[in-house]
């Protein structure tokens, strides 16, 4: 039989569908899956003999006595779809059971753990791979090409916006809490940030200048970019979108230097194309997913300014509504 085995975590969750069928596109086949929620008939679509389990601790005795059993029955990957807060231990899981990760970003919440994985690497010989889908978007590649063809003097100006509709049920689950998700800037922006470092390069300064539980705003100077920018999970803030926002329940913007960059289509298969890189070896790992990381903790961490730098205009017209 050809292809790898894969498990995985979080299958009852939001984004498992994407990582199942990355791993059926590329000719690879899921054997055991995992989730407390049991609402998982997703699993049909693919298989009838994958084989399921509420509890995380029988996963892993599973993925252990296969690990042990004949050649060929072993799981090759482990994809973590997990809530953020446990892709660390899930990671763990796998990389002792001797098997090679694809974990949903964020990789971890606080960026020392990933030091231990590093280690826990070093003395497994496996891998840990992340999902980083957006630098391989056709549209921003060639935005980061032609940004690198910019004079070493130009400086850009960019300003990011991201307004996603959240009910009352967000407050309430993991993703609402800061512990378990890393909150709205973790949760939501974690996979703009690192666009915008590699678009940019390395953060030289940043600052707060709002942060609650639903949304939050600064400014962060890069390398070869200053950047605006807005986070939200409250509908209200759609309003400062004008036209564009109206009757809609997302709002996403990146401008640099006043002009809009359009990647609003060609994400159907873009799980998949990382897919084919981990599976070939050039997938992202750990060290591409750390600055985001580290830059994610400290807009947590770090105190709300004054007001030094001008506010995103969104943030300004929170604060009138209010």
């Amino acid at each position: 039989m050809s292809g790898k085995n894969f498990a995985i975590t979080g299958v009852g969750g939001f984004v498992a569908p994407r990582h199942l069928k990355a791993i059926y596109d590329t000719g690879n086949r899921v054997v055991a899956a995992a989730d407390p929620n049991d609402s998982v008939g997703i699993l049909d679509r693919f298989g009838f003999d994958i084989r399921f389990f509420r509890e995380i601790e029988r996963l892993d005795r599973h993925l252990d006595k296969l690990r042990r059993g004949p050649v060929g029955s072993r799981v090759d990957f482990v994809s973590i779809c997990s809530p953020n807060f446990l892709h660390d231990a899930h990671a763990r899981m796998a990389l002792r059971n001797d098997a090679d990760v694809i974990c949903e970003k964020p990789l971890v919440i606080n960026p020392w753990n990933l030091d231990a994985l590093e280690t826990m690497e070093a003395e497994t010989g496996r891998r840990i791979y992340t999902i980083l889908q957006l630098r391989v978007h056709p549209a921003l590649v060639a935005l980061r090409e032609q940004l690198q063809r910019e004079p070493a003097s130009h400086r850009a100006q960019a300003e990011l916006t991201y307004v996603t509709s959240r009910g009352r049920w967000y407050d309430v689950s993991w993703k609402g809490s800061e512990q378990h998700s890393g909150g709205v800037a973790m949760n939501i922006g974690i996979h703009f940030f690192d666009l915008l470092i590699w678009l940019f390069g390395e953060v030289r300064s940043l600052e707060i200048q709002h942060r609650d539980a639903r949304c939050c705003s600064g400014a962060i100077e890069l390398a070869r970019a200053d950047v605006s920018w807005f986070l939200s999970v409250d509908r209200d803030d759609l309003s400062a979108g004008g036209p564009h926002a109206a009757g809609r329940n997302t709002y996403r913007s990146i401008k640099i230097d006043d002009r809009e960059v359009e990647f609003s289509e060609g994400f159907a298969d873009l799980h998949t194309r990382v897919y084919e890189m981990c599976l070939n070896g050039t997938g992202f790992r750990i060290p591409d997913a750390r600055p985001s990381i580290e830059l994610v903790h400290r807009l947590r961490t770090s105190a709300v300014a004054t007001g030094s730098r001008p506010p995103h205009p969104f943030l300004t017209a929170r604060r009138n509504r209010t």
